[in-house]
This record gives structure tokens, sequence and C-alpha cells, in this order.
């Protein structure tokens, strides 16, 4: 079933229309919240910095053109989930949060409110830190603010957050999918026909350029969903139950398989990447102007530091280190998601044994070997997508990296969430049909 017929039928069961349409207008009220810009920001001043800094493109991605226009939604999503990814690391590390997360309801809710509390002083942050870059004298973009100005900034850029988690969290529980996943699909599918319509019309677009752009993006897509959807799967027999022992009856056992995703970390460790690589630029620019060695670190820092720097070497060393922390995120990731152990002991409490091998600890240490060789799949697939893919691409076509940058990672997203959404409206209708039988 492709999407477009599941939404059909999904459009024809009153309940499922009745999430979809809500979906769509949270998203719709996305996009105007990302076009109500904020006073006092100087627009030529914005375009000419985000046409020559990529870093800050990747930050624009995840806010849906908001960062750009320097809207009341400009830092997007990414403060909630970088508390996300910090709670659920934490979660690992404290055993207090360890416990809650084992607790059921309750315990989640809990950890809900301490990620949100922790969006809201990371959003405060970094809303703090892209007022200092855009009042800086270099950029511009925020002529002499005053301390007022300032503080009315920070406060409305961590509203702005806080009411797309917001909407994010009704999305998810009321809507169709994940909430904050779609929040950034809206914001790249959004801005998608504007930049096409720019790229086409600005003069240095060449047919035979389009046509292999479009070749490559068609490519791409199709590599995208091929890892997206692979798995190892690792066989497994449940031993056989005995239902009367004296009249000797059981159950026969039965062979089945153990689904491990090659990319079990999805685009979380991009995300979280792209964060580290943000935190040199952003404290750069407190200090800018301090004179002697740390004003010129802070300048070279401010200058050089991002994907199409001005030297071979620059890039070299911005692109080398991005594509080893995607690596290294990918495997921490997919080391907090999936617990080799926890899933031994379960599969040892329902009688399920992989054959050949002993339960317990030789099953886990199996799975942490079967997991590790895959994970490296995912994770040079991931950077491949992200840092490789873009390079590569403007060397084929002739099109800068400025405005290709954004290509791998901005596909993968969208890939992945649509694939992600069609899954769960099946489930939906499968679940309705299965009412229906009941009924």
């Amino acid at each position: 079933m492709n999407l477009l017929e599941a939404l059909g039928q999904a459009m024809r069961i009153p309940e499922l229309r009745r999430k979809l349409l809500f979906t769509v207008l949270l998203l719709l009220v996305f996009r105007v919240l990302a076009s109500i810009s904020i006073p006092g920001a100087d627009p030529a001043k914005l375009q000419q910095l985000f046409q020559g800094n990529s870093l800050l493109g990747l930050l624009n991605l995840f806010s849906g053109g908001g960062l750009s226009n320097f809207s009341v939604v400009a830092m997007g999503v990414n403060p909630y989930i970088n508390a996300t990814i910090i709670m659920q690391l934490m979660t690992v590390v404290s055993t207090r949060l360890k416990e809650l997360s084992k607790e059921g309801e309750q315990g989640r809710k809990k950890i809900t409110r301490y990620t949100r509390w922790l969006t809201v002083a990371l959003g405060a942050l970094q809303a703090y830190g892209l007022t200092v870059l855009f009042s800086s004298t270099q950029v511009g973009v925020l002529v002499n603010p005053s301390p007022g100005t300032i503080i009315s900034i920070i406060i409305t850029l961590t509203a702005g957050t806080v009411v797309l988690m917001w909407l994010g969290e009704l999305i998810t529980e009321y809507g169709v999918g994940n909430g904050v996943s779609l929040v950034i699909f809206a914001g790249i599918i959004g801005r998608l026909p504007g930049s096409l319509y720019s790229y086409g019309t600005s003069g240095g677009a060449h047919v035979f350029q389009l046509l292999g752009m479009a070749a490559i993006a068609v490519a791409v897509t199709m590599f995208i969903i091929f890892v997206q959807q692979a798995q190892r799967k690792v066989p497994v027999q449940s031993a056989q139950r005995v239902i009367n022992p004296r009249a000797g009856t059981a159950i026969p056992s039965r062979r089945n398989f153990l689904p491990l995703k090659v990319n079990a970390a999805g685009v979380i460790p991009i995300i979280f990447a792209i964060s580290i690589m943000t935190f040199p630029t952003i404290f750069s620019n407190f200090f800018q102007t301090a004179g002697g060695v740390v004003g010129n670190a802070a300048n070279w820092i401010r200058l050089n530091w991002q994907p199409n720097g001005p030297s071979i070497v620059t890039n070299l060393l911005y692109n080398g280190i991005y594509f080893l922390l995607i690596l290294g995120f990918t495997y921490f990731y997919t080391a907090v998601v999936f617990d080799p152990n926890d899933v031994a002991d379960n599969l040892k409490k329902s009688s399920t044994f992989i054959p050949g091998i002993r339960p317990g600890r030789s099953t886990a240490e199996y799975l942490h070997k079967v997991m590790n060789r895959i994970t490296l799949a995912g994770a040079l697939f991931l950077a491949l997508i992200t840092v490789i893919l873009p390079l590569a691409t403007s060397f084929l076509t002739g099109v800068s990296t400025t405005s290709l940058y954004l290509g791998g990672t901005a596909v993968l997203i969208v890939v992945g969430v649509a694939l992600d959404t069609m899954k769960q409206i099946e489930t939906q209708l499968l679940m309705r049909q299965y009412k229906g039988f009941i009924k």
C-alpha cells in the first residue's frame, strides 16, 4: 500500500479523517507563525548572512525557514530535540531517571516534565546566542538593540519554541504521526517551492544541471528508502509448551525473526552532530569584540568554521569532524535505544532463544556483535548522505555547496518521516479492519 492509497482509505473513515485534518490544521498554524517576523531585523542583512553561511542554513532547515526570516519560531524545535536527546542520555547515566523510565505512565510524565523545563532553558540560551550574533557589528541584522529589546526578543523566541513543542505534542496525541518530526517535515516541504523557484529564476541554472540534480534526487531517495527499510533478521525459536502433561499434548516450537534495523538511530545523530558543530560559532560571537589571541580566534572561527569555508584545509577540517561526530553519535544513540542485555533477558523470560546460541549472556554478546556490524553500515549511510553527498553533487553538477548542502539531510528527513507516517496510518487502518471483523 502506497502513501496516497493509505491516505485515500483513511479519509473514508471519520475518526482517521478528523485526525488527519487536525494534523494538517496545526501544521498550517506552524507555517503561519514561521512567516511572522520579529520587528527590527534588516531583511537584506538576513539574506546576505544566510547566503554565505551553510551552517546557519542547517539550523534554518529545522526551523522551516523561520530563522532566515527571524520569525517568532526562528529556533524551531531544535531546543526541544536537544533536550529530548539529553534526557535520553541522562536516563542511561542517572539511576533515578532510569528508575523513572521503568515506572510506567507516571514515570514517563515526570521525564516529559523535566524535558519541557530543559527545553525552556536551552531555548533561552540559544535565543541569547542568536541575538548576540544578529546584533554584532559584522552582521548588522539588529542595529544597536537596547537591553529591553534583547530581553523581549529572547522571551519571544523561547515562547515560539514552547508553542511548537506544544503543537508537536498535540499532533502526537490527537493527530497522526510524530508531531515534532512532522513539524520539521512541514518546514522542509514549505520551503521547497520557493527554493526551486528562486534557483530556476536566478539565471545561473542550466537545464542539464537541473536534470542532473533531479536524477540524483531520485537515486538518493530510492537509496534512503532501501536503507531505512533494511533489517537484519536474527532467527529466534520459541520452546514448545506442554499443555497437558498427562495426555502428552504440547504446542510445537515456532520459528520467528528478531528484526534489527540497520539505521536504528534515525536522524538523531545528525541533529546532535549539528548542535555540537554550532557551539564554536555561538561562543565565538561572545568574544569577537575581545582583543588579542581570544578575539583573533573568535574571528577565525566565525569566518572559517562552516562547511564551505574560504580554504580547502578548513573545509576538510570541518567536514571531517562532522563526519566523525555522526559516526560516533550513531553508535552512541543506538546503544541507548537498543540494549542487548535487556533484549536477551526478555527472550529468556519468554522461553525464546537464538538457534545455536545459549540464552543469557551468550545471546547478549551475539546481539551486541551483530548490532555493531549493522550500525557501522547505518552510520556510514548517515555520514554519506549528510557530508559526502552535497560535495559530490556539487562536483558533478557544478552547483555551489551553499545551495546543495541541505539536500541530503532534507531528503533523509522527508523520506524518513513519510515512511513512519505511512506505517502509522496503515496500522490505524488495520486496527479498524479488525474492529470491523469483531463487530
